[in-house]
């Protein structure tokens, strides 16, 4: 049985990753299942500096860093689980599987991020990812990544 760690604000996030902004892609984490599954939120305006040039006729988020705002909830669960194992190491993306891009996100937009643990081997870690607007599906990926 997993442990259930609630919600965490801003400053909780940012006190356990290292990114700030404009690259801080998820603003609170609604839900933590500790070992097992993690829900996260990023709510779009149209003040994020990538909507200047990704398109200024019709804002689009990039679908990188949808993907970026899924593997920093990742790594937030990570975090809270591995806990002393990996306390002060930065996480790298390892790899990317069957990615999916299934609808445009925008400002105004809230990303739910929904990642659950695949596989854990030591520092390396498997995730399952997808991306929520509305219902809908935005994106979908398995994430990759370790600690180093």
């Amino acid at each position: 049985m997993s442990e259930d760690l609630g919600r965490l604000d801003i400053k909780q996030i940012l006190d356990l990753l290292p990114h700030r902004y404009p690259f801080i892609m998820v603003d609170r984490i609604l839900a933590v299942s500790v070992g097992e599954r993690i829900t996260g939120l990023k709510n779009v305006t149209i003040n994020e500096n990538f909507f200047q040039g990704h398109f200024p006729a019709e804002p689009v988020m990039p679908g990188v860093l949808i993907l970026e705002g899924m593997a920093q909830t990742g790594a937030l669960l990570a975090f809270l689980t591995a806990g002393e194992e990996i306390a002060g190491k930065l996480v790298y993306f390892a790899g990317m599987n069957e990615v999916k891009f299934r609808r445009k996100v925008g400002p105004g937009d809230q990303l739910l991020y929904e990642l659950a643990v695949k596989k854990r081997k030591n520092r390396f870690w498997i995730m399952e990812g997808r991306a929520l607007v509305d219902g809908q599906m935005a994106a979908e990926a398995e994430l990759m990544a370790t600690f180093g």
